[in-house]
């Protein structure tokens, strides 16, 4: 880790980090207190046997409409993979949850490093419903879901996952739509989603909002200075 020098007017001094010389902690607890907010996968997923797991992920995002794809982050844990990691390998198929204020404890909750055999939605109080095309079941209670059927699934590391999933289904509360029943739009303050943040226990609402119109190019202007 090295500290710049002089450097033009104009640019931040910067403090490097080798991550080839740091240990994977370092390196997690400094990207995970810089990449934020990470929205959070409240993800359900069964075993062979049935058993129902819950679990959230923030190392996780929407990656294309056509088809539509999300993609989880899995970090390896020692000992044994993590059950979503496992069932979902079983499986082929997992449910995306999305997390509001109201169910942040439970969402809490399933956290726990519960063994294999206890179905955390049971564990934290939480309904669950039968999806429409998937085994895994929907958090009855989350705003959204989403039904996945798994696409790729990607090793980044030692027993480190990057699991990518095709949206099959999903499912909105009525409650956060509004606007034309034929082109409804999401009602983001009826969401009150909560999103990861820095540290072991840090989350946000995502409440605090401000618009930017995004410029449009036109006949190879130049984009007027703010400053």
């Amino acid at each position: 880790m090295t500290d710049t020098a002089a450097l033009p007017a104009r640019v931040c001094a910067t403090r490097h980090f080798d991550f080839s010389d740091m240990s994977a902690e370092e390196r997690y607890r400094l990207m995970a207190s810089t990449i934020m907010p990470r929205p959070i996968a409240w993800v359900v997923t069964v075993s062979a046997d049935g058993v129902v797991n819950a679990a959230p992920y923030s190392f996780f995002n929407m990656f294309g409409a056509d088809r539509p794809v999300v993609a989880l982050g899995i970090l390896a844990r020692p000992g044994r993979p993590k059950d979503t990691a496992a069932n979902i390998r079983a499986t082929g198929a997992f449910v995306v949850n999305l997390v509001p204020f109201a169910l942040a404890e439970a969402m809490n909750q399933t956290c726990v490093d519960a063994p294999p055999e206890v179905d955390e939605t049971a564990l934290a109080g939480l309904e669950t419903v039968p999806s429409l095309a998937v085994p895994p079941p929907r958090i009855a209670t989350a705003p959204v879901a989403f039904e996945c059927r798994l696409t790729h699934l990607l090793e980044t590391g030692p027993g480190q996952l990057l699991a990518v999933g095709e949206v099959l289904h999903a499912h909105y509360a009525r409650r956060v739509l509004t606007g034309d029943p034929e082109r409804p739009r999401v009602d983001a303050a009826a969401l009150d989603l909560v999103g990861r943040m820095h540290g072991a226990s840090a989350y946000t609402r995502t409440r605090d909002l401000f618009d930017l119109d995004r410029p449009l190019w036109e006949g190879g202007g130049t984009i007027p200075s703010k400053e």
